[in-house]
């Protein structure tokens, strides 16, 4: 099982469990709880690989070893006894007898003492917890446990039920490895899988999660500033669950080859998100050093920094701290208290923003806490871009000091909480350039259950343009690179729709096309980078006319597209160029997979795209990278495991396992179901080696289809009362009752009976033929499911290395390869359907329109002229009604 899989499970059962707890407050249940597994697991590592302790000596540990305690204390921050240990929560009840006689003989549990896991061993753990915290570690470790303590109760009406609450969600949590490594780090990713899901959840109050695809823009644009530093600082003052901290960290990590070299400051005012934060970015091994995080008001308090307990900003504990990075996703257009603003120095030379809106008094903190050299970003709501009095005045000093450097104008929907468009705008303390690069990308997104997302070509084609700095006259619809002089005249309106025209112009009618038909030349013009690359085409499809339009005269438009020279020579070339890419793919994957560093393979692979792609025409590079990131996924995953496990994984078997529910006690459990491929899927190997198995497989199953359709159609054919007395209550045909029906009429056939043939004895015969056949039938699936299992398991695991290397090239490399190829057929359909719309938009014009209604007026006037008025009544309405559509007795009056 992958950390995808692993992940989805994890998240199935956590839904599962919940019951009717809220999705905001049971993932502080569920995430303590992990973390608690997570700070255990570090301790007993600790314990085994730096003090040599083996798991008898581990067994014996208490508060009393004093020397020991001091030592985790002072290395690891924190000290947990054995009996505290998440470990000796979920052993077995064998482990936990031979554990208990163990500590009974060393005087370690009384003999009356009863050490089985209950809901009161977690609230003494974590009480036990706060009181071991190591001296230099308080701020780190402090309170974080706070949140889960105070909802155990939230976990049933007694303590037998949330000893069962809390049994089965350590059960579910015990499976989550946290011995995460700089490729593997399974518990990272599925502590923010989590964290997604339960923020989707969450409603309004999944604002504390800031979705990954806008984290990595924010956290791309940071790290290729900051990219040649020794060592950063980085700085979220609404830190949330800290995700948007740890995405720029590893952003930055991945440029600096040392992630031990950032330091990360974060604050938070909410309480239970602050700690989510700090455990959050413990999980991912930050030394605690690192770590500076602080549960308070930023906008109430400046920080970073003063000791905590000063709120005197002008007492010797304030110590100013610029960073070199600052991100936030702030709450949009919040009050806040500006008594005292005025005199802030993060404010007094920009102004203060309004009463009702903090949206400019977070990006001041932020930009006052840059470095000189520094860099931040800050997602907030469109308004901040135009609207007027303090706000104005404030954005007028920020254009006027040079600090903002770009506006990436976002889909709406995308951010949790809330459903408002958004924006991301890039600062800088100092700019040597004046002018201000737009971006406008609020149309590239998917649709992902009731949000919207950005795709990973949407945020490549986003953080390229910001990098490059330089768009093109054919990326107008998308970028354009501002100068101040213009947005002065513009009264330093940010509004984007002023300075990027995004709008489709497709849907302007032409007056003339309208009334005469015909397809406007110059409409045919916009597709002139197709022409260009097509020239034969143009003319193949339209004939021109003396006046400036033209017709299409063509019934099979696609036809006439595909079979065209220039686009056959197009899509040839195409694919000769994309199959260059299959041997640079495997010799980076493949030849080289020992030396493959996986957070920055990717982009190996995708400049090695766009450098293939620089002479292609019409394609656009960022869907051909949207194919390779759909598939490095799956490679990624796959690297993961072969990285840890070594080319055997390609040839191991393992068992499939699947949620099923009780349909008693309606609880889930989990089931075998079969085998799986480590690596190689089992589809794979039988499309490869037995496909004629696979084909009588599919035929069975195809058959058996055929014959559940057959009966339904018999049973629907029988007498509703008839049909009410052979069926349960849940719809199905009850046997015992159809056996009896069959034997009564098969006992009258021995009699000399004869039936009809659509009588109700035949069709119950032919049910039971029906029966009979898929009876049979469903042997022989299971024949050749057990064949075809065994035959593949036994391929998979008797593979050559050589044979499985090959057999991971065709999984990973040939379907990437497929679906790049057909991104030039992509680039025809797409030219096919803008053409077939010119056809349709003029397709109809006035003057066809005006004749279809005569016509009808002509065919309902003569329609009322053989209706006879059988009274003065009649008369005067039907009169009236010719009046009405200017029919045969207006004519004849006038």
């Amino acid at each position: 099982m992958n950390k995808q899989q692993l992940a989805s499970k994890i998240w199935a059962g956590a839904n599962e469990l919940r019951g009717k707890v809220s999705a905001s407050n049971y993932k502080d249940y569920m995430l303590g709880l992990i973390f608690y597994k997570y700070l255990s697991e570090k301790e007993e590592k600790y314990l085994k690989e730096k003090l040599y302790f083996d798991d008898d000596d581990i067994h014996l540990l208490t508060e009393k070893d004093k020397s020991t305690v001091e030592n985790c204390q002072k290395n690891i921050g924190y000290f947990i006894e054995y009996k505290n240990l998440f470990s000796f929560w979920k052993m077995s009840s064998a482990e936990r007898k031979i554990v208990e006689k163990e500590l009974r003989h060393n005087g370690i549990i009384q003999e009356d003492e009863d050490i089985s896991f209950t809901i009161a061993s977690v609230r003494k753990a974590l009480s036990a917890f706060n009181v071991l915290i190591g001296e230099n570690y308080h701020k780190v470790y402090d309170g974080i446990f706070d949140t889960l303590e105070k909802g155990l109760d939230d976990l049933g009406s007694s303590d037998a039920n949330r000893t069962t609450a809390v049994d089965k969600l350590t059960d579910l949590i015990k499976q989550i490895p946290t011995d995460g490594s700089q490729d593997y780090d399974v518990l990272g990713f599925v502590y923010e899988f989590l964290l997604k899901n339960f923020a989707a959840n969450a409603g309004k109050a999944g604002e504390f999660y800031t979705p990954h695809e806008a984290s990595t823009v924010m956290s791309e644009i940071i790290a290729h500033h900051l990219k040649d530093r020794k060592e950063i600082s980085i700085y979220d003052p609404t830190s949330g669950s800290g995700s948007l901290l740890i995405n720029i960290g590893k952003a930055v990590s991945k440029q600096m080859n040392d992630a031990n070299k950032v330091k990360y400051y974060a604050q938070e005012l909410v309480e239970n998100t602050y700690n989510l934060t700090r455990m959050n970015l413990i999980m991912r091994d930050i030394l605690p050093d690192n770590i500076v995080a602080r549960n308070d008001d930023t906008l109430g308090d400046d920080w970073p920094f003063f000791e905590d307990g000063d709120k005197d900003r002008r007492t010797q504990t304030y110590r100013f701290v610029r960073v070199d990075g600052c991100c936030s996703n702030p709450p949009y257009s919040q009050s806040w208290n500006t008594d005292e603003a005025a005199s802030d120095p993060r404010f007094k030379d920009y102004g203060v923003a309004p009463k009702s809106k903090a949206d400019y008094a977070f990006l001041l903190h932020n930009l006052y806490h840059l470095k000189p050299d520094g860099i931040m970003t800050i997602v907030l709501p469109h308004g901040v871009l135009f609207r007027g009095g303090e706000e104005g005045k404030i954005r007028e000093k920020l254009i006027e000091r040079n600090n903002i450097e770009t506006i990436i104008g976002l889909p709406s929907n995308i951010f949790f909480g809330t459903g408002i468009p958004t924006i991301i705008m890039v600062l800088k303390k100092k700019r040597a350039e004046s002018d201000i690069l737009f971006i406008d990308a609020s149309k590239g997104f998917i649709k992902d259950g009731n949000k919207n997302k950005l795709q990973a070509k949407d945020v490549k084609k986003i953080v390229d343009a910001v990098i490059k700095r330089n768009p093109s006259e054919k990326d107008k619809k998308y970028a354009r690179l501002v100068t101040k002089d213009e947005i002065v005249k513009n009264e330093c309106n940010l509004n984007i729709p002023r300075y990027v025209d995004s709008n489709d112009k497709t849907d302007l009618y032409d007056i003339y096309a309208t009334m005469y038909g015909g397809i406007p030349n110059y409409e045919i013009d916009e597709l002139q980078k197709y022409w260009d690359v097509l020239p034969t085409l143009r003319k193949e499809i339209f004939t021109e006319q003396k006046i400036p339009y033209s017709l299409i005269e063509h019934d099979n438009l696609k036809s006439v597209i595909d079979d065209n020279k220039d686009v056959k020579v197009y899509i040839s070339e195409f694919k000769k160029t994309i199959n260059k890419y299959p041997e640079f793919l495997k010799d980076e994957l493949i030849n080289k997979m020992d030396d493959v560093v996986i957070a920055k393979e990717e982009v190996v692979l995708a400049e090695k795209l766009r450098e293939l792609l620089s002479g292609t025409p019409l394609v656009d590079y960022y869907d051909a990278y949207q194919v390779l990131d759909s598939y490095w996924t799956q490679i990624a995953l796959d690297l993961e495991i072969l990285k840890q496990e070594g080319v055997s994984a390609i040839k191991k078997v393992e068992t499939k396992y699947v949620i099923k529910k009780n349909s008693k006690t309606k609880e889930t459990y989990e089931a075998a179901d079969g085998l799986i491929g480590r690596i190689l899927s089992f589809d794979i190997i039988q499309e490869k080696y037995f496909s004629k198995d696979k084909e009588d497989l599919k035929n069975a199953l195809d058959e058996l289809a055929s014959l559940e359709g057959r009966k339904v159609e018999l049973l629907d054919s029988i007498d509703p009362n008839d049909k009410e007395q052979l069926l349960s209550d849940d719809g199905d045909i009850v046997a015992k009752k159809l056996n009896a029906e069959i034997a009564k009429i098969k006992k009258q056939l021995k009699n000399g009976s004869e039936f009809e043939e659509d009588s109700y004895e035949t069709i119950i015969l032919a049910i039971n033929d029906v029966n009979e056949k898929t009876k049979k039938l469903k042997n022989v699936k299971k024949d050749l499911t057990k064949k075809l299992e065994e035959e593949t398991k036994e391929k998979i695991e008797s593979q050559s290395d050589e044979e499985a290397l090959q057999n991971l090239e065709e999984k990973w490399i040939y379907p990437m390869v497929s679906r790049l190829n057909k991104l030039s057929g992509d680039v025809v359909d797409s030219l096919y359907r803008a053409i077939e719309h010119l056809k349709e938009k003029y397709e109809v014009t006035y003057e066809d329109i005006s004749t279809n209604i005569e016509n009808s007026k002509k065919s309902i006037s003569e329609m009322l002229d053989s209706l006879k008025a059988t009274d003065t009544f009649d008369d005067k309405g039907l009169k009236e009604f010719k009046k009405l559509i200017g029919g045969a007795e207006d004519e004849q009056n006038s």
